[in-house]
């Protein structure tokens, strides 16, 4: 036993100890030298989604949120260089378009006439001066309303053009600001669009709509809003570069500050070639879209025509053929965030 003890058991593990020891300087010393051509590397490959041409619908309709605002009013002008003489109405009355307003007076001066006489006879007659002659014109309202303003005063001088006055039509529109990628989808400036008024009265039909380059006031909201969104990672919204606004009919009853939206469809393409808006790098007239090689090489550019963009797809007027496949998403292009979601994080929720 006690052979066992002092001879068997040491032996037995230096062997078990000498055996580690030349383990891990195979690992360490070995196995580390071998040629890193050797080395296992991922061979799987990600290809980039593909999207068919297909046929479809495409309604360029813009919608729009704005508010209801009072007309502004119609300057009124003076016809004539003279002396006012004489008001017809005063500062607050209802006029009609046409009425008039105040009457200015102006001098005119008389042609010369030449009158054939005996030297003698002029000399020993003399004939007096004419008098002066005077016409009259009457300053009329541009349009039908209330007349807000009259700044003129009676037996005061006034000039062709002077702005003497201002009438108020009493009409209201809905006022909008339009982002620049929906002024290119409003270049056919449709004449008709569909008003709404929130918590009001049913849509109704909003003529005479106009479109202008000057931003609508407030239009991207507060700067404490936006530094909030910032902060979340939300991409900012699009600063408005225009605005569009429409009259309301006499009949719809609104007031100015009310809350109302406006609908403008700017033409319509049925049955024709159409793509998402990410698969095509432009959205007006001239687009490129990226072409899945059959080989699985490279995508190839190809130019194509754009016609009708409704926001979400667009027109392909010519360029290419149904049922070729083109990259989903235009290479190099951000993938676009859901509402509510921060970029990096997975949606939550079910």
């Amino acid at each position: 036993m006690r052979v066992l003890r002092r001879v068997v058991f040491p032996i037995v593990w230096l062997l078990i100890f000498s055996v580690i020891a030349v383990a891990l300087v195979k690992i360490a010393f070995i196995d580390g030298l071998k040629d890193e051509s050797e080395q296992l590397f991922p061979s799987a490959q990600i290809q980039a989604p593909v999207i068919d041409v297909a046929r479809g619908t495409v309604t360029n309709t813009v919608e729009l949120t704005g508010t209801v605002q009072s007309d502004a009013g119609v300057p009124v002008r003076s016809t004539a260089a003279g002396k006012v003489v004489f008001f017809f109405v005063t500062k607050g009355a209802t006029v009609l378009e046409g009425e008039r307003l105040y009457q200015i007076r102006s001098e005119v001066t008389p042609d010369p006439v030449a009158v054939v006489s005996d030297e003698k006879d002029s000399e020993e007659s003399s004939q007096p001066a004419p008098g002066p002659v005077y016409s009259y014109t009457d300053v009329l309202a541009p349009t039908a309303g209330t007349l807000e303003t009259l700044t003129v005063l009676l037996d005061q001088e006034t000039s062709v053009g002077e702005t003497t006055g201002s009438v108020v039509p009493g009409t209201f529109s809905i006022t909008g600001a339009l982002t620049t990628a929906q002024q290119f989808r409003l270049m056919g400036r449709p004449s008709v669009a569909t008003g709404t008024i929130t918590n009001g009265p049913a849509p109704f039909s909003c003529q005479n709509v106009q479109l202008s380059n000057a931003p609508a006031e407030n239009a991207g909201g507060n700067d404490a809003d936006q530094a909030n969104a910032n902060m979340m990672g939300a991409v900012p919204a699009e600063a408005s570069s225009g605005q569009v606004s429409c009259s309301i009919p006499a009949e719809v009853e609104v007031f100015p500050g009310l809350g109302a939206g406006i609908t403008l469809t700017a033409g319509e393409a049925k049955d024709v070639l159409a793509l998402p808006l990410t698969a095509v790098k432009g959205s007006v007239k001239n687009g490129i879209v990226w072409i899945q090689s059959a080989e699985g090489g490279e995508p190839v550019e190809r130019e194509v025509v754009l016609g009708l963009n409704d926001g979400n797809q667009v027109e392909i007027a010519s360029g290419l053929k149904e049922g070729e496949q083109v990259l989903e998403f235009v290479p190099g292009s951000d993938a676009a965030v859901p509402n509510g979601q921060m970029p990096g994080y997975p949606m939550m929720g079910g």
